[in-house]
């Protein structure tokens, strides 16, 4: 076979039209179970996004043991592993989400909503990429070599990012969604509930969770980007990338509330993604290469689970022992505060 037209082989058994249909069915019964529990807004306490974030962590766990007991561990590792890198991902995302609401004077009982929006939206992007990914994937091996491209430009920028000490930034103004909506329609000043649109002297008008939405679903797009690649690093069965996807994104929402006051705590997190970002793409780059010349070593699914979990690992206590050294010393009398109000 030609080593231009090698194309990995997929999981044919997984990747059922009735799998699918199922897949699907479930996938819009949880969200309707979303949008019921969001109708009614209110402040979500720590108990309840906790007992919804275990909810969520322990579908894919089922999942992926179902997927084991059918069809072997070589998808359900598969499986697992695309899980552990879209959920750290989306962690990182939940950064910017976190940045949107606050820049759009979101009131915390509409998180819920905006959120789930977001979540709705990313969605049905990712369908659309996955779907043009098993397009190029189908066209030969170089778009391995285009995943890897990305991911590692990805993975320097983040990097690039953490050494600096660069953090998102979100200026309503500059957003050229809010901009582009701004012209359209008359925007009112203040929120209506969940309401998008609103009446007012015969002409409809948006809300400000209309506005909210869009931009969190114009970021959906970024992170789709560099996101589908990365599962497809690990397989290249479109269902698993797919279902991969909407776990982490189903339970995105609860996840919010449980680490909205800790996420500036993992400071490292960003060393960890570039690094995850970068080890990814190197393996698409060598599986490229394994088709052309066998004696390239192919990276096994379940080394990569293992790299994963073990830099997530890293820089989670990485970010701890920091932060407690930096708290740590904010306390101590002539500490970094005290010297700081000095200077000042």
């Amino acid at each position: 076979m030609s080593p231009g037209f090698f194309v990995a082989n997929p999981l044919p058994s997984v990747a059922s039209p009735q799998l699918w249909i199922i897949t699907i069915a479930a996938l819009l019964v949880l969200l309707s179970l979303d949008f019921v529990i969001t109708r009614r807004p209110h402040d979500v306490l720590i108990r309840e996004a906790v007992a919804w974030s275990v909810f969520y962590l322990a579908l894919p766990a089922l999942f992926g043991l179902i997927l084991w007991r059918v069809y072997g561990s070589t998808p359900s590792v598969s499986f697992y592993t695309g899980y552990v890198v879209e959920k750290s991902l989306s962690v990182d995302n939940l950064f910017v989400f976190m940045l949107l609401l606050a820049a759009f004077a979101v009131p915390s009982a509409l998180s819920q909503r905006v959120l789930l929006y977001g979540i709705v939206g990313a969605l049905v992007l990712r369908a659309v990429f996955i779907a043009a990914g098993a397009a190029v994937l189908q066209t030969g091996t170089w778009a391995f070599l285009l995943f890897g491209a990305v991911l590692f430009g990805t993975a320097v920028k983040v990097l690039r990012d953490a050494r600096h000490g660069e953090k998102p930034r979100v200026d309503i103004d500059r957003m050229r969604s809010v901009r582009m909506l701004r012209r359209i329609m008359p925007v009112e000043g203040e929120y209506h509930g969940t309401r998008l649109t609103v009446r007012r002297h015969g002409r409809r008008a948006l809300t400000p969770m209309a506005m909210v939405v869009v931009a969190v679903f114009m970021t959906d797009v970024v992170f789709a980007v560099d996101s589908v690649p990365a599962v497809y690093g690990v397989t290249d069965d479109p269902y698993l990338v797919f279902v991969t996807n909407a776990f982490a994104l189903l339970g995105l929402r609860a996840l919010y509330f449980v680490l909205r006051n800790v996420l500036d705590r993992l400071r490292h997190l960003n060393y960890g993604l570039a690094v995850i970002l970068g080890f990814i793409g190197a393996k698409l780059v060598l599986h490229w290469a394994h088709g052309v010349w066998a004696r390239v070593p192919d990276v096994p699914t379940a080394l990569s689970l293992s790299v994963i979990l073990a830099t997530l690992a890293a820089v989670t206590v990485t970010s701890l022992v920091a932060d407690r050294r930096e708290r740590a010393a904010e306390s101590v009398p002539g500490g970094r505060s005290s010297v700081l109000s000095t200077r000042d």
